[in-house]
């Protein structure tokens, strides 16, 4: 059972930190992103539940129904909803690179869970594929989630609302398109591999876009004081 439970939280803890030490100018309190973290962990079970239900009544019997609304949008709204009433007005999300701290930490603890609950029903020989597939992706989720966020809390060229709805959007296509690739036949790893690619790819292009409007935000800051002075 411990070699379960490190297997299962080892991705998501690397994943966090890596995100997290990323923040080259006011790194966030470590109790806010483990709290954040928490919300996330304790998501899975309603979210869970909701599934388990739904699979049942076989409300979505369709593979692309069921990757979209079943998985996605169940996920990734009631992500999205925390990060909008728990953390968007929280004093301590105070640059935009912050968005991407705690969307990608409320991802992982939601996928952490998710991540244990499978190795202890499956066993721990599916631990480096679940750490390649489904943790790293939900954390990619956040990362364009909280990108969207900070860009819509910080007003960037004046577009919060529709930053706001690229918050959701996003990652709620993102998710269901990797669902669906996922159930799309024994083929599903000559898709999946690519696709993973360009998210990487795409999203980390998102956390250095997110450094540099942070670093403009605090230049701007820096010169309003000076101003003042």
């Amino acid at each position: 059972m411990l070699g379960v439970l490190s297997a299962g939280i080892a991705p998501g803890l690397a994943l966090i930190s890596y995100f997290y030490l990323r923040d080259q100018f006011e790194q966030e309190p470590v109790l806010s992103v483990f709290k954040v973290f928490l919300f996330g962990a304790l998501l899975t079970f309603p979210i869970m539940f909701l599934q388990y239900v739904l699979a049942k009544e076989g409300v979505f019997g369709n593979g692309f129904l069921h990757s979209f609304f079943s998985a996605s949008l169940l996920e990734e709204f009631f992500k999205w909803f925390i990060i909008l009433f728990a953390v968007y007005e929280h004093g301590d999300f105070n640059e935009p690179y912050d968005g991407i701290v705690y969307a990608a930490s409320l991802s992982l603890g939601f996928a952490t869970v998710e991540n244990i609950l499978y190795l202890i029903a499956n066993g721990i020989e599916f631990a480096f594929g679940r750490a390649l597939f489904p943790v790293s992706s939900h954390a990619l989720f956040g990362v364009f989630m909280g990108y969207y966020f900070g860009k819509a809390k910080f007003n960037i060229n004046g577009k919060s609302k529709q930053w706001l709805f690229a918050s959701f959007f996003v990652p709620f296509i993102l998710h269901g398109l990797y669902d669906y690739i996922l159930i799309a036949g024994k083929r599903w790893l000559y898709y999946i591999l690519p696709f993973m690619l360009i998210m990487w790819f795409f999203g980390l292009r998102k956390v250095k876009h997110a450094h540099l409007l942070t670093k403009k935000f605090h230049y701007e800051k820096e010169k309003e004081k000076s101003a003042v002075i």
